[in-house]
């Protein structure tokens, strides 16, 4: 049995999990913030659906860094398989909770943009800012595999 190989799926498996989460999130925030906008016959603004679909993002750093590490898996040692399950797992969680946070956020900043229709840059900076992590998670990842 391959560790490295079962590494790679579970980072994956973990980053799409947390993408679905905070999508779920998000998109509640942006279908409240439509409805209060319907409520009071203002326009609803369409530009919400950048702050639903923001946690999908998480679900390509898994799926690259993923096929990084099926390249290194299969001719690695145990001890590197071993590296390479640890760090899907660890990847894989950083991931998730990146996207999950920038649900939260994007659902505030459906919230806000909703009531008031100013400040989408600021919004859009702080759900930007959640994004770093998993960005961080993929290259840390594919730097440590790259070198196995």
């Amino acid at each position: 049995m391959n560790w490295g190989m079962i590494g790679a799926g579970v980072v994956m498996g973990i980053a799409a999990l947390g993408s679905a989460i905070g999508i779920g999130i998000a998109g509640q925030g942006a279908i409240g913030a439509w409805k209060r906008c319907y409520l009071n016959n203002k326009p609803a603004p369409f530009l919400l659906v950048v702050f639903a679909g923001a946690p999908l993002t998480q679900t390509i750093y898994g799926f690259l860094l993923m096929n990084t590490m099926l390249g290194v898996a299969p001719n690695a040692s145990p001890a590197a398989q071993s590296f390479l399950l640890g760090m899907g797992f660890a990847c894989g969680l950083a991931m998730c909770l990146s996207a999950v946070a920038q649900g939260k956020a994007g659902a505030a900043g459906s919230d806000a943009l909703g009531e008031t229709g100013k400040g989408f840059t600021n919004y859009i900076m702080v759900v930007g800012l959640c994004e770093t992590i998993a960005l961080f998670a993929m290259v840390f990842g594919m730097v440590a595999s790259g070198s196995l």
